[in-house]
């Protein structure tokens, strides 16, 4: 394990979420109480206190001149943005802070922060998987990776929602110290050292906005009605008045998929669902219109890189059986 004192710099402002700073502070705090040196620093734009998301002020050890030579720049995320734009401050806090980092790394939504700043620029990125789609769309020199934990592309690391940051952090400890030293942080703050699937597992059912179209409108209210029955693109087509080949070209202008995959993806919010309310994986894949378990399985190894009962294993309940 290398002894070399390695520092850590986190910026954060009014509204910060706590756990996207707390979380990897205490990855680092765990690893060196294992053995590593690692100095977290708290910065702000001001080097005034600031106050979280939830109330909780933070106090700082200065502004970002305070600390000349991070290793580690830490950007965690808070649900101040994307909802308003980035102030001039942060952005160039971030940038003058990555520019004298060795590595630089964001959680959440702090990667509008970073992108704001232009240091994602021809990267690839992630973040919180509400926000991947207005990431991309603001920001389309970035490469945006919707399901990812996180993404490392050379020094710059990127990281999904809240608890994605203790992930990345894990992985930076990792990467300075070797897995045993990560093992052992994780084992200690039970968590996973690497969590099998991407975060789409974690979605909501039927989170998108609504086609724009009348027709393909119809075509989610049809599924959603009848889930199980007959909605091929024939079908479909037949229904809405249209020839198949207008309905495949709406599909593919308006959603960049074809009207099969999408209704499989409405099943599959559907399946989602019902596992999420306790039906086993056969009567959820039967109630979804799925012609059998083995069929939504394909799906959730497709989509998820889990199985059904391992997705419900996971979110069906918090409460511990007995």
């Amino acid at each position: 394990m290398s002894s070399a004192t390695h520092r850590v710099a986190i910026l954060v402002y009014d509204g910060v979420t706590l756990l996207d700073v707390a979380g990897p502070a205490e990855v680092f705090g765990e690893a060196n109480r294992l053995g590593a040196d690692y100095r977290i620093t708290l910065l702000s734009t001001s080097g005034a206190d600031i106050a979280s998301s939830i109330g909780v002020r933070i106090a700082v050890d200065g502004g970002p001149a305070c600390e000349p030579d991070p290793d580690t720049f830490v950007m965690p995320g808070g649900a101040v943005y994307p909802r308003t734009p980035v102030t001039r401050e942060l952005s160039e806090a971030a940038r003058e802070l990555a520019a004298r980092s060795g590595r630089v790394a964001s959680v959440c939504s702090g990667a509008f922060v970073l992108a704001a700043a232009g240091l994602l620029d021809g990267k690839r990125a992630t973040t919180h998987w509400k926000i991947a789609h207005e990431l991309a769309g603001r920001h389309p020199k970035i490469r945006v990776e919707p399901d990812a934990i996180y993404v490392r592309d050379g020094t710059t690391y990127t990281s999904a929602g809240v608890t994605a940051g203790i992930d990345l952090a894990l992985a930076l400890v990792e990467e300075d110290h070797g897995p045993d030293l990560s093992r052992d942080v994780a084992r200690a703050l039970v968590v996973y050292l690497q969590r099998a699937g991407g975060q789409s597992q974690f979605s909501a059912p039927l989170q998108g906005p609504p086609p724009r179209s009348p027709a393909l409108r119809t075509v989610v209210d049809l599924v959603m009605a009848d889930p199980a029955g007959n909605h091929s693109l024939g079908e479909l087509a037949k229904h809405l008045n249209v020839s198949s080949r207008h309905l495949t070209r709406l599909f593919r202008e308006e959603l960049s998929t074809t009207p099969a995959r999408y209704v499989e993806s409405i099943r599959f919010d559907i399946a989602k669902a019902l596992l999420d309310q306790g039906h086993t994986a056969t009567q959820a894949a039967s109630s979804a219109g799925f012609p059998s378990y083995e069929s939504l399985r394909r799906v959730f190894a497709r989509e998820l890189s889990i199985s059904p009962a391992a997705y419900q294993r996971r979110f069906s309940t918090a409460r511990r059986t007995r």
